[in-house]
């Protein structure tokens, strides 16, 4: 799809599906500062906190799953505005969520819309993108996942500062952490009416037998020539497998094993989420009042998390079409590595007074702090983008659909576990063999990625092979 193309569309259909990310972000982030409110207004313990803020999880592997195959059948735009319903749904009840079980069925629902957008919006940016540059124009919907998980930790923050605390009343009598959730009613319904103005993609067009179609959008993509010629490319690339996709696509019809491509498509959804981000995402406030902050400077430093989260993004971008995909995820597994290692150490320090308070002595606070900050950019320049990156694009067109439902149902499933698991951990065995963990992780993906993943840079999709 090199040479001319038409920027203006494509940069506005890139917009309109990464706002999907934007709702992945938001409605990961908000449960960050509403556990107080939560655990006040539905009588939580430890293990209540962990289910609750863990029921997206559920929804979210669910939601990638049906989301990846649903893809296959209704097409991607469709899959999107579902996604987009779920996540109005969601914000409407979980805000008004009158008990716990209210409350995890609102985050269930909202899990839905996340595991779908979180499949549906890489795989349908990379079918209408240009080879050259699809890596930087995939590295957008990190940059709008990080940019919701930012834009939720602002909101957070500043109800609560206008309100004197997420508990307290705050609009029509309500307390602030409601209205955290409340809010994301705008985005979602901007995301909905957006999805009304850009095309389906092309690939699942020719999948469907949809040819005149998806020329027609390719034509306006690429122009006349190129479209052509991109569908009879599509259609080959397809010749082998003379019906519509389906799961057992996975197998290898020689071998009746799975494709190795999938279990590399599982490895690196695993792995992003083994190095233990989501700890830092959905628990931050916790995490950082866990060692003495107090709960505003826990929201603030969400926030400065957020913003070097964009900026090491952006980077990724400017990096991810010029020195590939796998470069980037060696660095980041070394860097997230020594930087875990060292959270792990600065947490071992800890120390807890006559009253039961926590704090980190001399400078091991500092050292937190700043290695956290550097592993979240280590991790958001490398495994944060290029995960969703290669998981659009690396596999075969018969079977992305198929394959993206099950590496995103692996990913989220080893989200949930490391983040339902994480209150009971900081008890016991506590933060810093926790943190061990996850720099043990981190170590591991390293040869992983220097075994198992091949580069996909500048190659087409019609030529992935697994």
């Amino acid at each position: 799809m090199e040479g001319r193309h038409n920027t203006s569309l494509i940069a506005l259909i890139v917009a309109v599906a990464t706002i999907g990310g934007f709702m992945f972000g938001y409605d990961s982030g908000v449960i960050n500062g509403t556990q107080k409110g939560i655990e006040a207004a539905f009588d939580l313990g430890r293990l209540g906190i962990g289910i609750n803020v863990g029921a997206i999880l559920v929804g979210s592997s669910i939601g990638a799953f049906t989301a990846g195959r649903l893809a296959d059948l209704i097409g991607r735009r469709n899959t999107m505005m579902l996604a987009a319903v779920l996540f109005l749904v969601s914000a409407v009840m979980a805000g008004a969520a009158g008990s716990s079980a209210i409350f995890i069925i609102a985050r269930i629902i909202g899990g839905l819309g996340v595991g779908a957008a979180s499949v549906t919006s890489p795989v349908y940016i990379s079918e209408v993108t240009p080879a050259s540059i699809r890596g930087r124009l995939s590295s957008v919907q990190q940059v709008m996942i990080i940019s919701g998980l930012t834009g939720a930790f602002v909101a957070n923050f500043a109800l609560a500062r206008w309100a004197g605390g997420s508990t307290a009343e705050f609009w029509l009598g309500f307390p602030a952490w409601r209205w955290m959730f409340w809010l994301q009613v705008v985005p979602a319904a901007i995301y909905l009416i957006a999805l009304l103005f850009i095309p389906e993609s092309p690939r699942y067009l020719v999948v469907r037998g949809r040819d005149v179609e998806a020329e027609t959008v390719l034509t306006r993509l690429f122009g006349a020539e190129t479209a052509r010629r991109k569908v009879a490319d599509i259609r080959a690339s397809l010749a082998g497998d003379q019906h519509k996709p389906r799961l057992s696509d996975l197998l290898d019809r020689k071998t009746g094993k799975v494709r190795p491509i999938l279990w590399v498509g599982i490895g690196l959804a695993v792995f992003q989420q083994l190095v233990g981000i989501n700890v830092v995402f959905y628990y931050g406030a916790t995490l950082w009042e866990a060692v003495g902050f107090t709960e505003d400077n826990a929201l603030q430093i969400n926030i400065l998390s957020g913003a070097l989260s964009i900026g090491a993004c952006l980077l990724t971008i400017a990096l991810i079409d010029k020195i590939g995909r796998k470069p980037l995820l060696l660095v980041g597994s070394a860097g997230m590595t020594v930087t875990l290692a060292t959270v792990a150490w600065a947490f071992s320090t800890a120390v807890t007074d006559a009253s039961g308070a926590v704090s980190l002595p001399g400078n091991s606070g500092i050292i937190a702090l700043v290695a956290a900050n550097l592993y979240v950019v280590f991790f958001n320049v490398s495994w944060g983008p290029v995960m969703w990156v290669m998981l659009g694009e690396m596999f075969p067109n018969q079977i992305r659909g198929s394959a993206l439902a099950v590496s995103g149902f692996a990913q989220w499933i080893a989200n949930a576990a490391i983040s339902v698991s994480f209150p009971s951990l900081v008890v016991s065995p506590g933060l810093a063999i926790t943190y061990m963990g996850y720099t043990a992780a981190a170590f591991i993906s390293f040869f992983f990625v220097r075994a198992m993943v091949h580069e996909t840079r500048g190659r087409e999709l019609e030529d992935m092979v697994g």
